[in-house]
């Protein structure tokens, strides 16, 4: 059973009509609690000086006679008390990445007695406990994701902001892949009232996938999950402050799991005959999966490896054959062709698992969620026949940081967006490359983009070739290859290249933390 969220929301009436004479920065003050407000104005007249404790208060300490209260001290939203009161002090704190960080700041109210501190410090903790702020997070850190940058980011950015707003956590780092997953799998979930992923978008797939496959997988797969990006991606955390018009940096994603506020998350079932696994982000075939994979031999760019490696898979434009069946939302029922009968792709008893070493995917868990029950026959399925240049397929807004797949992606409407370049000139295609970096790319005459409830790929070899497939990756994550080229060291991939894939939506079955 998870932590309950909801008991501390009577608690917050403590916070009513507190009164008192104080001294804030060394001078006599009159301080009010009240309404979720900290107030408070000079002796013999002055400024009115007020802290909202639900949008700028990270946290509280009570040190004997002394309440001292961290605020928000920067980034998009800087606290009042920061803006505009000497009382208040910088506290030290890793700055924010690129360029969206603040510093914590911290209000000093020295109060008549001990007892009236500690009365005063409950009653706000009291009130920020009901508006569902955690208290304990399990977080776990990949310092080997992106620029290996994961184990400094959480040291020095997350810590200090966690610590400021009292919050108490436990810390994993991953040893090996997969290892999250075995982490979320078995992870006494009753101690903690979140998850916090620092790292890029994988680890974040990976815990879902652990959760999924507990035997109390119904109640685990509702523990809020946190992202602080750490990555190469980082689409998640982008999408999440994108959506709440926030810049995107460390220090917003951390104050957005402070602040407590949560939304459903979509999830995403991907399955092959009896293999499954789970997907919150996207999947892509064609043009933007080999880019995104085969580029890797040139990660030694940085993130100009994309843009390079763009260019020359569009001066070797390649082009699959193959044809994608859809279920198409309410409104989208225009595209593709209407398909008269459809082979069912239920998940027969079906395994479980990102790809990975077998001995990970718990394929014995026969309690483990099985994905979302849908009686195929009565869905009307549509078709669109290739060749193909791309197929993107996308849960939530941004694919990375500088990548927007899918401008009109929500987290919890229970579709998929899909975007589907058939034929397309290298000239035009070139722009459309570069007008993906925020999604104006969609409005095309060259782009098909439409909602779907579910989708089937059915990938074929590339034109011209009647042995090299293509890619078919998910959430940064190949699962299927079929253009013959493995390295020595490669792991097995999950699912073959060729058979059909299905994706089925399970509307709002996670919850992740959000900035509003």
């Amino acid at each position: 059973m998870l932590p309950s969220m909801a008991e501390p929301q009577a608690a917050g009436a403590k916070a009513e009509g507190l009164s008192k004479p104080v001294r804030i920065g060394g001078s006599a003050a009159e301080a009010t609690l009240s309404g979720g407000e900290l107030t408070w104005r000079a002796s013999g007249g002055g400024e009115r000086v007020s802290l909202e404790l639900e949008s700028e208060v990270l946290g509280v300490r009570v040190d004997g006679r002394v309440l001292k209260v961290a605020t928000f001290g920067g980034g998009d939203e800087a606290a009042a008390a920061g803006r505009s009161s000497p009382s208040s002090r910088p506290v030290t704190c890793g700055g924010g990445r690129d360029g969206g960080g603040g510093r914590v700041r911290e209000v000093v109210v020295e109060m008549e007695s001990e007892e009236a501190a500690a009365k005063w410090g409950d009653a706000m903790r009291d009130r920020l406990a009901s508006l569902g702020r955690p208290k304990r997070l399990f977080i776990i850190v990949n310092p080997y994701g992106g620029k290996r940058g994961g184990r400094k980011i959480f040291q020095t950015e997350v810590v200090p902001l966690i610590q400021a707003a009292g919050i108490l956590y436990s810390m994993q780092e991953t040893k090996h892949r997969l290892h999250a997953q075995e982490i979320a799998h078995s992870l006494d979930l009753r101690k903690y009232d979140g998850i916090v992923c620092v790292s890029g978008d994988g680890i974040l797939v990976e815990v879902v996938n652990g959760l999924l496959q507990r035997e109390d997988w119904n109640t685990a797969i509702k523990i809020p999950l946190g992202i602080i990006p750490a990555g190469t991606g980082n689409g998640m955390v982008q999408s999440l402050l994108h959506f709440a018009g926030e810049s995107f940096s460390v220090y917003n994603a951390v104050l957005a799991i402070i602040r407590g506020h949560k939304r459903p998350l979509d999830v995403t079932s991907v399955v092959q005959g009896k293999t499954r696994f789970f997907s919150v982000l996207m999947l892509t075939w064609g043009l933007v999966a080999d880019i995104d994979i085969e580029s890797e031999k040139y990660r030694w760019m940085g993130s100009a490896r994309l843009d390079f490696y763009s260019l020359l898979r569009m001066v070797s434009l390649r082009r699959y054959n193959g044809r994608v069946l859809f279920v198409p939302a309410p409104g989208y029922e225009g595209f593709g062709d209407p398909v008269e009968q459809i082979t069912s792709c239920k998940p027969d008893g079906a395994s479980t698992g990102i790809q990975g070493d077998t001995s990970n995917d718990f394929n014995d868990e026969t309690c483990a969620y099985t994905g979302p029950s849908i009686d195929e026959a009565d869905l009307e399925w549509r078709s669109l026949d290739g060749p193909f240049v791309s197929v993107w397929v996308s849960g939530v807004p941004f694919a990375s940081e500088n990548v927007m797949a899918a401008p009109e992606a929500n987290f919890g409407d229970g579709y998929l967006d899909v975007a589907i370049i058939k034929d397309c000139p290298r000239s035009a295609l070139i722009g459309l490359v570069f007008q993906m970096k925020d999604g104006s790319y969609v409005k095309s005459p060259y782009v098909e983009y439409f909602k779907v409830k579910a989708l089937r790929i059915e990938p074929g070899m590339r034109v011209g070739s009647s042995t090299k497939g293509g890619i078919i990756d998910s959430d940064g994550e190949v699962i299927a290859r079929g253009d013959g080229s493995h390295t020595g060291d490669e792991i097995e991939h999950l699912m073959a290249y060729g058979p059909p894939i299905q994706l089925t939506v399970d509307q709002g079955l996670a919850t992740i933390f959000s900035p509003r």
